[in-house]
């Protein structure tokens, strides 16, 4: 199973291969932000990638479309800047920055 660290906490979220890096954390209750949930239309989710983007899948066009628009078209020929959404782990383990994200026991908060 891929393992997901998230910093700046360091969370280590293990995840499906397959799964989206969102659907991974949410699938053992961690909040991830999110404003549109998930459809891949805003960039709350979006992510820095940080190691391991060669084990995400490659990017799609509507994923493309939105971090260009939200964040400028030098974020995205780098990978550097992904949705979490969007985002398929495959068979390696991947490091983010990502603020915001709460395990399981904080949600409620």
């Amino acid at each position: 199973m891929p393992a997901i660290t998230v910093q700046p906490e360091g969370f280590v979220i293990r995840g499906l291969s397959g799964a989206t890096i969102m659907e991974a954390a949410r699938a053992l209750d961690y909040y991830w932000p999110t404003t549109c949930d998930g459809q891949g239309i805003c960039t709350s989710c979006a992510s820095q990638v940080l190691q391991g983007g060669e084990n995400l899948s490659p990017m799609g066009r509507g994923e493309r479309r939105t971090l260009e628009g939200e964040l400028g078209e030098a974020a995205v020929p780098s990978g550097r800047w992904r949705l979490a959404c969007q985002a398929r782990l495959l068979e390696g383990d991947v490091e983010v920055l990502k603020r915001g994200v709460r395990p399981p026991e904080d949600t409620q908060a």
